[in-house]
C-alpha cells in the first residue's frame, strides 16, 4: 500500500515552508515516526516523521524545495522490501549515493543543526561517543580546527548553479583572489528582518534609559543559589527577577502591556512575557505564558528549556507565537547599552545589559557598585513618555528591592 507523506497543516500566519535535508534517500527502509526531513517554518524547524513503515518509493519535493499546508512531498510503500528495484528508473540526482546525507540520520537533532548550519560533512569529524557517535563537542572542535585552504578551477565557478540553502555553496573568487560567499537567508532570518523592519515603518519607537544597582539581587542570589539548585534542580539566575519586576510595573501601568491593532488598543488582562533567545539559526522569542502565575524556580526552568530546544531547534510555533511584552538580554553578548526594536504588535520592550562596576554617588559619598543600564523602547502612538519612564522606573525600584517585589507589596 502506498502512504502520501504530506505537510503538516501550518499556523494561519505561515504561508508555505522550506524543506531541508532529507535523511532518508529513495529505496531505504523507514520506521514508523522515523524523521523524514527537517521543515523549515519563519518561527521554527518542524521534524517530520512517517506516517506508516515501509519502504520510501518516491521523494516528490527536493532538499530546498518550497511547500504549503497538506502538500504531499513523499510516498512510503509499506508492503515493499528495500531493494534495488524500487530505484530503478529514477533520476541520478535522487538515487546517487552519498555517504555525508545517509549518516544524517543517526545525528542528534542538535549534531544535525550545527552540522547543516555550517555546511559540514559528517564523515569527516571523528565521533567520540558511544559506538563512534558524532557529538556537539567533536563538532565544535572540528570547527576550531584551522581550514584548508582551496581554490576551485576557474571552469567549476562558472559551471556553478544555485544550490539548496542545506548544500555547500562555493566560493566566488575575484581576479585578486578576495573571497566572497552569497547564503540565501534561512526563512527565520527572514522574517526577523521582515519584522523588525516592520516595527521601525508602522511603529512610532522611542527608548528611555535608566540604572539599576544590582547589588541587592547579586546579595539574594549568592546567599541562596546552591540551596535554590539543589531544591529546585535549576541555577538561580537573574532573567526571573527581571521578568517579575517587569510584571510588577505593568500591573501599575497596563497601558505597557496593551497591543495596537488597526485603530484600536488592546488591553491584556494577562501577562505573557517573551524572552529573546538566541540560536544558531538566528533570534526567537519563546513566551512565558501566564508568567505572573509561575514562581521563580518555575520562571527559571522554563528559561533553561527555551535556551536548549531553541539550539536543538524544538521549539513549538505555539511558543513562539503571542506575548504582550518582550525582555531581551543583550548583557550575556557583553553589551553596555543599545535601544531594543519593538516586537509587533506589543508595545514596548525591555533590554537588559552587561553589570559593571562603577563608580556612582550614594548618600553624598563615591562608592562602587554592579551596575546596569536598562533600555524601554515603547510605541508612543499608544504609550506617553509619562508611563514609559514611570514603568521603567517602577522596574528599577523592583530589582533594588526583590524583597518587596517578591511580597508584592
Amino acid at each position: 500500500m502506498l502512504v502520501e507523506v504530506r505537510i503538516p497543516v501550518l499556523s494561519e500566519s505561515i504561508a508555505e515552508a522550506s524543506l531541508l535535508t532529507w535523511h532518508k534517500k529513495v529505496g531505504e527502509a523507514v520506521a514508523r515516526d522515523e524523521n523524514l526531513i527537517d521543515v523549515e517554518t519563519d518561527k521554527v524547524v518542524l521534524e517530520l516523521p512517517a506516517p506508516q513503515a515501509g519502504v520510501l518509493a518516491k521523494i516528490v519535493k527536493g532538499d530546498g524545495e518550497s511547500v504549503t499546508s497538506d502538500e504531499v512531498i513523499a510516498v512510503i510503500d509499506t508492503e515493499a522490501n528495500n531493494s534495488p528495484e524500487l530505484t530503478a528508473g529514477l533520476s541520478p540526482e535522487k538515487t546517487a549515493p552519498n555517504l555525508a546525507l545517509s549518516t544524517q540520520h543517526s545525528l542528534s537533532p542538535a549534531v544535525r543543526k550545527l552540522v547543516m548550519e555550517h555546511h559540514l560533512n559528517p564523515v569527516e569529524i571523528s565521533g567520540s561517543g558511544p559506538g563512534g557517535r558524532i557529538t556537539k563537542e567533536n563538532v565544535l572542535a572540528y570547527l576550531e580546527k584551522p581550514a584548508k585552504p582551496t581554490k576551485p578551477a576557474p571552469e567549476e565557478i562558472t559551471r556553478a548553479r544555485p544550490m539548496p540553502v542545506s548544500q555547500s555553496i562555493p566560493p566566488l573568487i575575484s581576479s585578486a583572489d578576495r573571497l566572497e560567499q552569497r547564503v540565501p537567508m534561512t526563512r527565520l532570518r527572514a522574517r526577523v528582518a521582515e519584522r523588525l523592519v516592520e516595527a521601525q515603518q508602522t511603529a512610532a519607537i522611542l527608548t528611555t534609559f535608566n540604572e539599576v544597582n544590582m547589588q541587592p539581587v547579586l546579595d539574594i542570589r549568592n546567599r541562596h543559589k546552591e540551596k535554590f539548585e539543589k531544591e529546585h534542580g535549576v541555577k538561580l539566575g537573574f532573567m526571573s527577577f527581571f521578568v517579575k519586576a517587569a510584571i510588577a510595573a505593568l500591573k501599575k501601568f497596563p497601558i505597557v502591556n496593551a497591543s495596537v491593532d488597526n485603530g484600536d488598543i488592546i488591553y491584556h488582562g494577562y501577562y505573557d512575557i517573551g524572552i529573546a533567545v538566541g540560536s544558531p539559526r538566528g533570534l526567537v522569542v519563546p513566551i512565558l505564558r501566564d508568567a505572573d502565575q509561575l514562581s521563580i524556580a518555575e520562571i527559571e526552568k522554563r528559561i533553561a528549556d527555551f535556551g536548549v530546544r531553541a539550539r536543538d531547534g524544538k521549539l513549538t510555533i505555539e511558543e513562539l507565537t503571542g506575548g504582550t511584552f518582550t525582555i531581551s538580554n543583550g548583557g550575556v553578548f557583553g553589551s553596555m547599552m543599545s535601544t531594543p526594536i519593538l516586537n509587533p504588535p506589543q508595545s514596548a520592550i525591555l533590554g537588559m545589559h552587561k553589570t559593571y562596576e562603577r563608580p556612582v554617588a550614594e548618600n553624598g559619598q563615591i562608592v562602587i557598585r554592579p551596575m546596569m543600564y536598562l533600555a524601554l523602547s515603547y510605541d508612543h502612538r499608544i504609550v506617553d513618555g509619562r508611563e514609559a519612564v514611570l514603568s521603567l522606573v517602577a522596574m528599577k525600584e523592583a530589582l533594588e528591592d526583590p524583597a518587596r517585589m517578591l511580597l508584592e507589596i
